[in-house]
């Protein structure tokens, strides 16, 4: 087989050669698909995946020009495998081919063997591996259909008290116990959206992100979620994220004179209520358009608050706002918004402020009329730099942001995060088997 160019070694051979080798069919492969700025040439999903969400036990392809010397991608390759989750992938530029299993190289041969000697052995390779991942479902067996799909907003109007963070850990502690989760972020400032791995462009040029991100799904009854839901890099398994960007700011004051709008993500993530076990939205430090759409979208609320008396003399507005949302809510025939409670975060670890200050302090915060965790998340090195983790790339600092669970799973961090997920499961099942 004669191959003269990328695009040749991607059509003649990929996909009219390798992919019936293997037994895929067409509806389980997928060429170019993006992953904030990964871009794979082909993904090859496994049977029984519900969702691109589910990549563990998928294999990805990667073809290069008959001239590249394939070693020299083998680095960016694991990248793609470590940081996706993805157990399977293959390089080949037309004359090489290479099978990798959890960025370990299992075989090397030249494609121009495939048709006689060479194909049984490579089937040997990657048929009982491909089979076997392919036959059982990768993800948790699917949940009963009648599950509710339980919403989950992370708010207070003081900035600084840990939303991003609360945001992130507990999207990947609930992922890691086998629920499907999309992070929505809502907050102009984008940190979830950086935490979540969706921000490692360098150059405006390469922003990706400013003409799909949440306020398109917002803006427009035509966009859906599915249109502009990427897969974050943060935490394996990995979690779905709706991202936000720095232009919300700018398009504000257009949702406001859009009463449609307010309503309009409520609507389409009815639509997939089947496809997600929790959603977690993060919001902006203010009462703006986007705050008041996540609480209009929310069935429960998480306030997290360093406890400091900026942070509690707030907690009147977010009461004030509350109730506005429910009186809305209720015009709407909705329950009122489920507080699940104030949750104390980024707390010093000082032993005299735990033992003298601390109890003060949550004394001082239960006159606002919420109910306090018993979960407390402490202000931690782990916890930040779990965070600020960057990969090199040639001359480059690329941000690899990463789940404390992820960065540190022993940590005393992921031990409390682990604390909070538990204390959430149980308030919001305690909740639900009260309203039956």
């Amino acid at each position: 087989m004669i191959l003269r160019n990328e695009k040749e070694v991607e059509g003649k051979f990929v996909i009219h050669t390798l992919l019936p080798l293997l037994g895929v069919t067409p509806e389980r492969w997928f060429q170019e698909v993006n992953f904030g700025s990964i871009r794979l040439d082909f993904l090859v999903m496994p049977l029984g995946g519900r969702s691109p969400a589910c990549l563990p036990n998928s294999l990805i392809i990667e073809a290069k020009h008959p001239r590249q010397v394939l070693d020299r991608h083998t680095r960016r390759l694991w990248r793609y495998m470590t940081q996706l989750g993805i157990d399977y992938a293959i390089l080949t530029n037309g004359r090489e081919f290479c099978f990798y299993r959890q960025s370990q190289l299992v075989f090397r041969c030249a494609n121009g063997n495939l048709r006689d000697e060479k194909i049984q052995q490579i089937r040997q390779v990657l048929e009982p591996p491909i089979r076997k991942t392919f036959a059982p479902p990768p993800c948790p067996p699917p949940l009963p259909k009648e599950r509710t799909m339980n919403v989950i907003t992370v708010y207070h109007n003081k900035g600084g008290v840990g939303k991003t963070t609360t945001v992130i850990n507990l999207a990947a502690t609930l992922s890691r116990k086998g629920y499907q989760i999309l992070i929505i972020d809502l907050d102009s400032q984008a940190n979830t959206t950086f935490a979540a791995g969706l921000m490692k462009f360098l150059t405006e040029e390469e922003d990706d992100l400013q003409e799909k991100n949440v306020y398109h799904v917002i803006e427009s009854a035509n966009t859906a979620i599915a249109d502009v839901v990427r897969l974050g890099t943060f935490s394996n398994p990995p979690v779905q994220v709706l991202p936000s960007h720095i232009s919300l700011v700018e398009y504000e004051y257009k949702l406001v004179n859009a009463p449609a709008a307010k309503n309009r993500l409520s609507r389409k993530l009815s639509k997939v209520a089947s496809d997600y076990d929790f959603v977690i939205i993060d919001t902006p430090p203010s009462l703006n358009i986007f705050a008041s759409i996540a609480m209009l979208t929310t069935d429960y609320l998480i306030i997290p608050s360093d406890l400091k008396p900026f942070s509690n003399e707030g907690l009147r507005n977010v009461r004030k706002f509350l109730a506005e949302i429910d009186e809305e809510r209720e015009t709407q025939q909705r329950p009122p918004v489920h507080v699940l409670g104030l949750l104390p975060s980024k707390i010093s670890t000082n032993p005299r402020f735990r033992e003298y200050s601390l109890p003060r302090r949550l004394e001082a915060a239960k006159k606002y009329g919420f109910q306090v965790f018993e979960s407390v998340i402490f202000e931690r090195d782990d916890l930040a730099k779990s965070l600020e983790q960057v990969t090199i790339e040639g001359n480059y600092d690329v941000p690899n942001p990463q789940s404390v669970l992820d960065f540190k799973p022993d940590s005393e961090s992921a031990g409390e995060f682990e604390a909070l997920t538990q204390e959430v499961l149980q308030k919001i099942s305690t909740h639900q088997k009260k309203g039956m």
